[in-house]
C-alpha cells in the first residue's frame, strides 16, 4: 500500500502539473472524450475521488448514493458553472482526502465500487489508473507528450486483472483459454503477467497496452503483437475501468 500511495501522489503530480499553465479559456479545449473538456476531465476525478471516500469510510451511505448516481456525463454538467479556480481546488482537495483515508486502509480489506467490489490495494490502483488515463485526455487536448514512467505496471496490471470484466460487462462468456502479457517497460526491463505457457498472448510497449486497456487509442493504432484468438477477443474489447461498454476512440489510420 505504501508502494501504491507514493505512485498515486506521483501520478496526481503529474496531472496537476499539466494543470498549472492553463489559462482560464483552456480549461474550455475539447479532449477526446466526446463532449467533454478538459475542465470534465477534472471534475470527473474530483467527484469519484469523493466517492472513493465515502465507498472507503462508509460502504453502507455509499451503496444508498448509487441511486442517484445517473451517468459520468451528468457528472460533468452539474460542474459546469464551476469556475477554473473552483475545480483545481475541488480535485486537491478530494485527492488529498482520498490519500489520508487510503493510507489507512489494509491491502486485503474489500471497498464497493461502480464494478465488483475490490482489494483495497486494487482500489487505490484503480484511482492511479484512472488519473493517468484522464491525463492523458488533458495531454492530448494539449498536444502535449507524456515521459512514461514505471508507474505504468499499475496500469498494465489493471488492464491484465480486468480481462474477465471486459467481456462480462458485455454480456459475453469469459473464454477459458488463458492469455499471458509480455509488455517493454520504459527502462527497458519486461514486465510480464499470466501463464508461460499460454498459447496466446499480447507482446510490445506497456504505454499501448495501457492506452489500449484504457480505451485512450484504438487497437490498430498501436505496436502490440497478438497472438492467438483469444488475445485479440480480448484487446478488441479490453476494459480497465468499472461501468458500462466504453465507446473507445475511432482509428487515427485509415
Amino acid at each position: 500500500m505504501a508502494e501504491l500511495l507514493d505512485d498515486l501522489r506521483a501520478e496526481t503530480a503529474s496531472f496537476e502539473a499539466l494543470l498549472q499553465p492553463l489559462r482560464d479559456e483552456d480549461w474550455e479545449r475539447p479532449t477526446p472524450a466526446e463532449g467533454w473538456a478538459i475542465r470534465d476531465q477534472v471534475s470527473h476525478l474530483a467527484w469519484f475521488d469523493g466517492a472513493a471516500v465515502l465507498a472507503a469510510t462508509d460502504p453502507d451511505a455509499y451503496e444508498a448514493s448509487l441511486k442517484d448516481f445517473r451517468s459520468v456525463d451528468d457528472v460533468a454538467l452539474e460542474s459546469r458553472g464551476m469556475s477554473p479556480g473552483e475545480l483545481r481546488e475541488w480535485f486537491r482537495a478530494a485527492r488529498s482526502r482520498s490519500l489520508e483515508v487510503f493510507a489507512t486502509l489494509d491491502a486485503r480489506e474489500r471497498v464497493p465500487w461502480f464494478g465488483p467490489a475490490m482489494s483495497a490495494a486494487s482500489f487505490v490502483t484503480a484511482r492511479l489508473m484512472e488519473t493517468w488515463a484522464h491525463g492523458q485526455d488533458v495531454a492530448d487536448a494539449l498536444g502535449v507528450v507524456r515521459e512514461p514512467t514505471a508507474r505504468l505496471r499499475h496500469v498494465a496490471m489493471m488492464g491484465f486483472r480486468a480481462r474477465p470484466y471486459s467481456f462480462a460487462v458485455r454480456g459475453l462468456p469469459v473464454p477459458a483459454e488463458p492469455v499471458r502479457a509480455e509488455l517493454t517497460m520504459p527502462d527497458g526491463t519486461l514486465w510480464t503477467a499470466g501463464p508461460d505457457d499460454a498459447d496466446s498472448a499480447v507482446r510490445g510497449p506497456i504505454l499501448d497496452f495501457c492506452l489500449a486497456v484504457t480505451q485512450r487509442v484504438h487497437l490498430s493504432d498501436t505496436a502490440l503483437e497478438l497472438t492467438g484468438g483469444p488475445a485479440r477477443a480480448w484487446m478488441e474489447i479490453a476494459q480497465a475501468f468499472a461501468g458500462p461498454p466504453g465507446k473507445g476512440r475511432e482509428p487515427r489510420s485509415g
